[in-house]
């Protein structure tokens, strides 16, 4: 159980980048940390994050973080971390902060909520009180950015992704990967028709 909340809280401790975004932006207004910045650092952390997970899995490097929260099924494969970045990364540059953010929030956010609700249990489509936990998570995140619409559209989006394991070659997707871009493509494109 210790576990998990540590794996938790690391995935949570994502949401800082953009709430410190949020912060400078709507209430210190010291202009540090702008959308620019927040982008600089999902690219460098990017770039880190792909040396780190290419000399895990290479074995060049070991250390007990890794043994620590990285679940059994990583050990030979890129760990969702990897993938949570990746995603993270794509959406901060491919979308406007109004977008990206609550986006990055349901990752980071919703995802462990999600995770918590579900008790551990690994299954393809996860149990209806997991699935409406998740959705209205990522609805109460999103609604402050984009409103009313667009935040049922990216918590729909969000939900699926979280709640549905597709396998592609025999490789479960993970969720790290789906939850931002599921989010982010519902949300823009509610707010570009409306």
């Amino acid at each position: 159980m210790a576990l998990e909340l540590g794996r938790r809280l690391v995935h949570a401790s994502g949401a800082v980048v953009p709430g410190a975004y949020l912060l400078d932006e709507y209430v210190l207004g010291a202009g540090v940390v702008t959308w620019r910045v927040v982008q600089a650092v999902a690219v460098v952390g990017l770039v880190v994050t792909a040396v780190l997970e290419a000399a895990r899995l290479s074995g060049a490097l070991e250390h007990p973080i890794y043994d620590r929260l990285t679940r059994e099924y990583e050990q030979e494969k890129v760990a969702g971390y990897a993938l949570y970045v990746l995603s993270a990364t794509a959406v901060v540059l491919a979308f406007e902060p109004t977008v990206a953010v609550p986006a990055l929030f349901m990752l980071t956010l919703g995802d462990p909520v999600s995770g918590m609700l579900s008790t551990g249990e690994l299954r393809t489509v996860k149990r209806p009180r997991v699935l409406g936990g998740m959705f209205l998570v990522s609805l109460a995140l999103a609604y402050p950015f984009v409103g009313a619409a667009a935040a049922v559209a990216g918590a729909a989006g969000a939900t699926l992704a979280d709640g549905i394991k597709p396998t592609v070659g025999g490789y479960v997707v993970d969720d790290n990967l789906t939850i931002p871009v599921a989010a982010a493509v519902p949300m823009w494109a509610v707010l570009l028709l409306s």
